[in-house]
């Protein structure tokens, strides 16, 4: 669309200093033509974009000029802002620099200080991190990682991968990438990647296709369907780890979930977090487990 190619345009200008037409053609994948026409758009808009003709002419913003409200909205410019913010918190290199200088082209319209994103939990210890950097760098340039992985049973793995994508999703980062032990793409949660190596191996593999589902969530839609019920005192903790239309009230005043899980050693582990608050009311194959695992507790202590 020509009002995405004009906002590129002009930050393309702000970025390099001094372009010239057929740069900003080959690079818009446009005519010559087509970048006068829109240069004389902005310039109409009341962005000042000087252009000189002959040798060592070319397109330039007129000095002291900063981006105001011209190209970009108040809103706009607050989520640019934001994004910022977000990859200074994954320690994103040069993000804080860039938060300053996106500040200076919008006339410190925007208060960067207002949101502070932090994607560690509380306590962590910053020596166990993976920075985000390296693993920007490994799948930019290719790179083959290798790291120890820990699976939802604690058991641990060393992994070759050739990194495709790094993945935000459910309160989580994760990589997905080409698994040379499993021979498929798969994806590993940052936080079970201990000891991450980046290799000088490079490898050729592409992403997949937008619609690309990994196996490993394939098989998340043959997991059973646990109903659990929780007592009110734990009230507290279901709308920070469940959805909405899983949780309901029931005629006797206790709060009944139904979730999607995998019957594994994490599962029992994470309800016995919630101490006598839950009850397993379906499936029996899982009120098993938990009884089992229950029962080896109070041998401990008894």
């Amino acid at each position: 669309m020509q009002i995405e190619r004009l906002v590129q345009m002009i930050f393309y200008i702000v970025s390099h200093g001094h372009v010239t037409a057929r740069e900003l053609a080959d690079y818009f994948h446009v005519s010559t033509r087509t970048v006068y026409r829109d240069i004389n758009t902005l310039t109409l808009a009341g962005i000042p974009i000087m252009t000189e003709k002959g040798s060592g002419g070319g397109i330039s913003l007129m000095d002291g000029y900063a981006i105001d409200k011209s190209l970009l909205s108040e809103e706009e410019r607050q989520r640019v802002c934001q994004g910022l913010q977000i990859l200074q918190a994954t320690e994103y290199p040069d993000a804080e620099k860039a938060l300053s200088k996106i500040g200076a082209v919008f006339r410190n319209a925007v208060e960067p200080r207002w949101l502070e994103v932090d994607f560690s939990y509380w306590g962590s210890d910053n020596k166990e991190k993976i920075k985000i950097s390296e693993l920007q760098h490994a799948i930019l340039g290719k790179h083959v990682i290798v790291f120890d992985y820990f699976n939802s049973e604690l058991r641990t793995s060393e992994r070759a991968v050739e990194p495709l994508r790094l993945v935000f999703k459910s309160h989580a980062w994760y990589i997905a990438g080409f698994c040379r032990c499993r021979e498929e793409v798969r994806f590993f949660r940052l936080s079970r990647m201990k000891r991450l190596r980046i290799l000088p191996e490079v490898f050729e593999r592409e992403l997949p296709p937008e619609d690309f589902v990994p196996s490993e969530c394939r098989e998340k839609c043959n997991f059973p369907n646990l109903k659990l019920k929780f007592s009110p005192e734990i009230t507290h903790r279901l709308c920070d780890e469940f959805e909405e239309n899983q949780i309901s009230l029931g005629d006797d005043g206790n709060y009944y979930v139904t979730v999607q899980l995998e019957l594994n050693n994490w599962t029992i582990h994470y309800l016995l977090s919630f101490g006598k608050y839950v009850e397993i009311v379906e499936p029996e194959a899982a009120r098993a487990m938990l009884r089992e695992r229950a029962a080896d507790i109070v041998d401990i202590y008894s």
